[in-house]
């Protein structure tokens, strides 16, 4: 009697599976989702004509965000993703020039060009990021439910262990350690990857004993589909979740696992967080842990962590354009460093593939200069490659590009600049505060939240000494944006606009300038993002796309990231 109920409940479980999976056709109109963020924050994509496209961010705004938000089942929208933010998506470009009132059900219902008709490319893949009623910064435990109905009832069956004729064994060899669950073969043989066959009696894993106290919840998940994970339980979880398959499990506690990235100022939980993710195959985990080292990656190569990093991560780092550092004679140092404390570690092979990565064409001349006439071991070594770089790192500052383009391989990042902090690109504006509901100016008559300054055309010494003013700025009120003609909806909101000779370059130089936000209190990038228009809105501590681990009181960092076309 006991089996058939088990297998009444599954038959009606599949079914509902089978049905949210594989049923497009049974899909509602305009189906959408969130995409390289939280939850509730990501690239905006749109299920039609049986494949999964984009959204352009021409005419994106609060409106159109407020109907995705809703018909994702949240309360309402908090701010609006500009073009790129949550990575560049693929397939088709679905919806352009969107023009939505906010009422409507589903976005589909909003007025647009066509499905499919646009002028956009996926840079400008739009995105959202909406209000959960909770505070992310607040967030240490989440209940992940992945249920189709029926896991109150399936948790009671688990509970009382009524019919069950399954064993499962968790020992720890290592602690003579060992516990057992009585449970219905049938539920397991779900999970395909635990191999489970009518005729299996028991199965046996071996796990750490400091993990042991929570495979009773994830035994039951199997069950329920339902689980509640803190950022305590979220390691052990997450290597249960791999150990017996459960790969949707280990997505979503990796949400969690994410959170705990900023936490750890000495880096050593995101470097061996980083390698854990490489041994359980999760590649969101690896790309949000290389994502944060890559945004702190000044402070990451003067920590003691730098030396003990693998070569595989340091493959993975220097590949990144990503990677916030003053500039990058000083990242070929670090590098340098790095080798020469792994010694004997790393082999020949290894240590060109990595000064490989080192864009010479981007190192300052002055410094390309003084190379020359430093020696070591390493250099020594690798003659060869040094001198190849330092030439071709000449022939860049000393030639225009449409001479040296020829030559460069057209999927080739080594003349695409990193974000480099160094003074000659970036001004950093540290006032948080709205001290006047007009203006905000300190005693000497100067408001503190603009600042002009300015910067070479390009890295390219051809244009060291032609200059372009830039005007950074903060804004923390309508008032204050009403003041400056301009409309803002959500705040804080930052603006970095040429005020001098920058179009003179327009057809030679695109800016793909950055805005960096680092906490005050714990010295540590949180968020980066693009400018669109001159403009970034920027996610408040609430909504940030991911975790945020400081106060309000952190600093804006514009930097100036000039790009040959």
């Amino acid at each position: 009697m006991i089996k058939y109920i088990i297998w009444t409940l599954l038959l009606i479980h599949v079914s509902a599976q089978r049905w949210t999976l594989f049923d497009e056709q049974s899909k509602p109109k305009s189906v959408v989702r969130l995409v390289g963020g939280l939850p509730s924050s990501g690239r905006v994509e749109v299920y039609h004509d049986g494949q999964w496209g984009t959204v352009c961010d021409d005419g994106w705004d609060l409106a159109e965000a407020q109907v995705v938000c809703r018909q994702l089942g949240f309360p309402e929208v908090i701010s609006v993703a500009p073009g790129g933010q949550y990575g560049e998506g693929s397939g088709p470009i679905w919806l352009d020039d969107l023009d939505c009132k906010g009422s409507e059900s589903v976005l589909s219902d909003c007025s647009f060009k066509g499905w499919g008709v646009n002028d956009c490319t996926h840079k400008e893949d739009a995105g959202v990021i909406c209000k959960t009623g909770t505070n992310t910064t607040s967030i240490r435990q989440i209940s992940v439910d992945n249920s189709l109905g029926l896991s109150d009832d399936l948790g009671l069956l688990f509970d009382s262990e009524d019919g069950c004729d399954f064993t499962i064994t968790v020992r720890d060899l290592s602690e003579k350690a060992e516990m057992n669950f009585c449970v219905h073969r049938v539920i397991l043989m779900m999970y395909p990857e635990l191999n489970i066959t009518s005729n299996s009696r028991n199965l046996t894993v071996d796990i750490n004993l400091t993990c042991h106290s929570h495979v009773s919840a994830l035994v039951r998940y199997l069950y329920t589909r339902q689980i509640d994970v803190s950022t305590t339980s979220a390691q052990c979880l997450h290597q249960l979740a791999f150990i017996f398959g459960v790969n949707k499990l280990m997505v979503d506690v990796g949400r969690v696992l994410t959170a705990l990235i900023p936490e750890d100022n000495t880096f050593q939980t995101q470097v061996s967080m980083y390698e854990y993710g490489v041994r359980t195959g999760d590649l969101v985990l690896q790309e949000n842990v290389l994502q944060y080292l890559s945004w702190n990656c000044e402070f990451l190569t003067s920590s003691p962590v730098w030396s003990t990093i693998s070569f595989d991560m340091m493959d993975a780092l220097l590949q990144r354009s990503d990677l916030i550092v003053e500039d990058e004679a000083l990242l070929l140092e670090a590098l340098e460093k790095w080798i020469q404390d792994k010694g004997d570690k790393i082999s020949s092979d290894k240590q060109v593939s990595l000064l490989n990565h080192t864009r010479f064409l981007l190192i300052p001349v002055d410094k390309l200069y003084d190379m020359q006439f430093y020696s070591s071991a390493l250099r020594q070594s690798n003659e060869k490659l040094y001198l190849t770089g330092l030439l071709r790192g000449f022939q860049f500052n000393a030639l225009p590009f449409s001479k040296i383009r020829k030559q460069i391989d057209n999927t080739s990042s080594e003349y695409l600049p990193r974000i480099y902090t160094g003074d000659e690109w970036s001004v950093c504006i540290n006032d948080t505060t709205v001290s006047n509901p007009y203006y905000n100016y300190n005693y000497h008559g100067q408001n503190n939240r603009i600042k002009t300054f300015y910067s070479p055309a390009h890295p390219s010494a051809l244009y060291k000494d032609q200059r372009v003013e830039w005007q950074a700025q903060v804004f923390l009120t309508f008032q204050e944006c009403f003041n400056y003609g301009i409309s803002c909806n959500t705040f804080p909101v930052a603006r970095f606009r040429a005020t001098g000779n920058q179009y003179r370059y327009s057809s030679t130089i695109r800016y793909k300038n950055r805005l960096v936000l680092t906490c005050k209190n714990q010295n540590n990038v949180f968020h980066v993002q693009e400018f669109k228009n001159d403009m970034a809105v920027i996610p408040t501590n609430s909504s940030i796309g991911l975790p945020n681990p400081c106060p309000d009181d952190y600093s804006f960092r514009f930097v100036v990231n000039p790009q040959y076309i």
